[in-house]
């Protein structure tokens, strides 16, 4: 195999890789977001109380903000069609031609 394949093969996998990272540096702060809690001025003297209903108040209060969805979701289509055009090239790069013969 020629030697330039070589570096120029290196250098897409090496791009891809930088992509990734960049898509993911881009959405991981956004991802693990949260608000700070609020604090009051004696509020690491007295635990809070427990309540009875603490399971159902967790999920009726928790959750993730819709924009918190939206670009995760959208940071996962860009990363699933960035794998798409790259096995796309892969496998157009090692199908065999046909040529017609007259």
């Amino acid at each position: 195999m020629n030697p330039v394949r070589h570096i120029r093969r290196l250098a897409g996998v090496l791009a891809g890789l930088a992509c990734a990272l960049l898509a993911f540096a881009a959405v991981a702060p956004v991802a693990l977001a949260r608000p700070f809690p609020p604090r009051s001025p004696g509020w690491d003297k007295h635990p809070p109380l427990p309540s009875h209903r603490a399971g159902i108040r967790t999920v009726a209060a928790g959750g993730m903000p819709g924009w918190q969805i939206a670009s995760i979701a959208a940071g996962a289509a860009l990363l699933a069609a960035t794998v798409a055009v790259i096995a796309y090239r892969a496998w157009t790069a090692r199908r065999k031609t046909i040529t017609a013969t007259a």
